[in-house]
C-alpha cells in the first residue's frame, strides 16, 4: 500500500516562512503608506517616486530572467528575501510597487492608504500563521490563514473607518487573496481593498 504525501515537519514549515521576507513586506507597505505625509510629499510626488522604483525593478527583473548568472547572484545575495517561485517569474516586490501605484493613481489617498496597509500587515501575518499551523486547504491558502487575514484586515480598516464599515471590505479582500489568480496577490489585494471601499462610498 502506497503512503500518501507526508506532512511537512515543523522545521520545514519554519524554513518556508522566511521571516525577513515577511518583515520586508510589511515595512515596505507601511513606508509607502505613512512616510509621504511625514515628508510632505503629495500624491503626484508619490506616484513619480514609486514609478521610478518600478522602472528600476522591472529592468532588473528582465535582466536577471534573461541571465542565469545574474539570477543566481540575486538568490545568492538575497536568500532571506527571494522566494523560489521568483526564479522564473517577476519578483513579488515589482508587483507590490505596481499595486501601490495603481491604488494611488486610481483612488483617493484616504482609500489608497488603508488598502496598502492591509496588504502590508494582513498578507504576511496570514501567510505566516497559515504556513505554520494551517491544515485545511482553502484556495491557495488555508482556512486558518484566511481567518487571520480577515481579522487583521478588519482591525486595520476599523482603525481608519470604524468597525461597521470594515467588515464587508475585509471579507472581500480575504476572498480575493485566497483565489489562485494568475496575478500576484501584491497586485490584487490592494486593488480589491480600494475597490471595495470605493464601492461602499467611503
Amino acid at each position: 500500500m502506497e503512503e500518501g504525501p507526508q506532512e511537512p515537519t515543523r522545521e520545514e514549515r519554519w524554513r518556508g516562512v522566511q521571516p525577513w521576507r515577511r518583515i520586508f513586506h510589511a515595512g515596505n507597505g507601511l513606508t509607502i503608506a505613512f512616510l509621504p505625509p511625514v515628508l510632505g510629499v503629495g500624491r503626484t510626488g508619490v506616484l513619480l517616486i514609486l514609478s521610478g522604483f518600478l522602472v528600476a525593478l522591472m529592468g532588473f527583473d528582465l535582466a536577471r530572467l534573461r541571465s542565469p548568472t545574474l539570477n543566481a547572484l540575486f538568490f545568492r545575495f538575497l536568500p532571506s528575501l527571494a522566494s523560489p517561485r521568483e526564479m522564473t517569474k517577476v519578483a513579488s516586490s515589482t508587483w507590490y510597487l505596481l499595486g501601490a501605484i495603481l491604488v494611488y493613481g486610481l483612488f483617493p489617498t484616504r482609500i489608497a492608504v488603508p488598502a496598502i496597509v492591509v496588504l502590508a500587515l494582513a498578507d504576511p501575518t496570514a501567510s505566516t500563521v497559515g504556513r505554520l499551523w494551517g491544515r485545511t486547504r482553502l484556495g491557495k491558502g488555508t482556512v486558518l490563514g484566511s481567518a487571520v487575514f480577515v481579522a487583521v484586515a478588519f482591525a486595520v480598516l476599523s482603525a481608519f473607518f470604524g468597525p461597521a464599515a470594515a467588515a464587508l471590505p475585509a471579507l472581500v479582500i480575504a476572498g480575493v487573496e485566497v483565489i489562485p489568480w494568475r496575478f500576484d496577490d501584491n497586485l490584487t489585494v490592494p486593488l480589491a481593498g480600494a475597490s471595495a471601499l470605493w464601492l461602499m462610498g467611503i
